[in-house]
């Protein structure tokens, strides 16, 4: 694909996102052989800001899947020490999904992805604490009807999303962040969603473009324990190559002691019980991005939809670091648009999903 807004994100990546500079070893990680026009932009803007070392990666799904279902006991417990010793050598990682189906994953050997993702867990927590990293997606057909859109419609859509003012956006989320700083009780009001809990003690910390690409949340983490009542997310959700729609998660003591979602309460609890962590939360964050509105079965730009938030079952980060520690990191949605509330303390901030707060009313988009 020609077309100067692959130039345009590869600059954001490059430029704002992970600062690529002179001695810098960079690897860049695509998953689908789709996103090499992008692969090739990011490689040559990172050699030509002198980067010392420039790899790149193509994984293929398919193959993938091969391996999670035909791989032994002992092959999902090998350690890839090479890719820990080559990752304590990289200053910045560039990742690009290219999905042209979201479902490749539906049927595979479920133990066996679970078994893997804690196999490679200290490669990911290295890379995350060590190295300047980005994250991001590149059109194709697949994702664009699975966001029932043309590809054309859909590439509008992502490019408008990634490529806009970070350094502006990141202004708006400061006032947002020093709120969440200050609050202590936090209410959730919607349909079929009344939960409260308590951020005293942890910090708001802004998403704008360095680590997600598109990006735009503000996110914390209850106090573990203290998470009551119950939500159900409106937006749908994939894991594990599953698509849950309807979730509906009931809290006690900040632990989920009931967990259902149509047609799919197995496999939802079966990931919930992946380990002691999943069943607490380890993320709350509100979506900020003005160029994000719909859902797009795609967790990267539906945890930034304007007017949503998103409550996160397992691992924390620890940026904001409530001590729950899980394989698991799951991204579910609540839409607020239309319908529901988010309260600090005793003051209403957003209500329909617009906020209300006077010091936040920027972070509204444009009519």
């Amino acid at each position: 694909m020609n077309d100067p807004r692959i130039r345009q994100l590869a600059d954001v990546l490059v430029t704002y996102s992970t600062r690529v500079r002179k001695g810098d070893v960079v690897l860049i990680s695509a998953s689908g052989i789709e996103c090499a026009p992008l692969v090739k932009e990011l490689y040559a803007l990172c050699l030509s800001r002198g980067a010392r070392y420039v790899e790149y990666t193509f994984q293929l799904p398919e193959i993938d899947r091969h391996f999670y279902n035909s791989a032994s006991k002992s092959q999902v417990s090998y350690f890839p020490q090479h890719k820990l010793d080559f990752m304590k050598d990289v200053s910045v990682y560039i990742a690009i999904s290219a999905s042209e189906n979201s479902m490749v994953m539906a049927k595979a050997n479920q133990a066996n992805m679970i078994a893997w993702s804690k196999t490679i867990r200290p490669i990911i927590d290295w890379r995350v604490k060590n190295t300047r990293w980005v994250i991001t997606r590149y059109p194709t057909h697949g994702a664009a009807q699975e966001a029932k859109m043309s590809l054309e419609e859909y590439e509008t859509y992502l490019f408008s999303a990634c490529c806009i003012d970070w350094s502006v956006e990141s202004r708006k989320q400061e006032k947002l962040k020093r709120l969440m700083d200050r609050a202590d009780k936090v209410r959730i009001r919607a349909s079929d969603t009344d939960l409260t809990f308590s951020i005293k003690g942890l910090d708001g910390i802004k998403c704008d473009g360095r680590f997600n690409i598109p990006d735009g949340e503000v996110f914390t983490a209850p106090v573990r324990d203290s998470v009551e009542g119950y939500i159900t997310y409106n937006c749908p959700t994939l894991y594990q190559g599953k698509e849950f729609n309807n979730i509906r998660l009931q809290f006690e003591k900040g632990r989920i002691v009931k967990a259902t979602a149509p047609g799919m309460d197995d496999a939802l609890n079966r990931i919930l019980d992946t380990d002691e962590g999943a069943r607490f939360i380890g993320e709350f964050a509100i979506g900020v991005n003005p160029n994000i509105r719909e859902p797009m079965r795609n967790i990267l730009f539906d945890e930034k939809i304007f007017g949503s938030i998103h409550f996160t079952p397992g691992q924390c980060y620890d940026e904001c670091d409530n001590g729950n520690r899980s394989a698991v990191h799951w991204d579910m949605v609540k839409l607020l648009l239309g319908d529901g509330e988010i309260w600090f303390d005793d003051t209403l901030i957003q209500k329909n999903g617009f906020f209300v707060h006077r010091d936040l009313v920027s972070l509204n988009p444009p009519e």
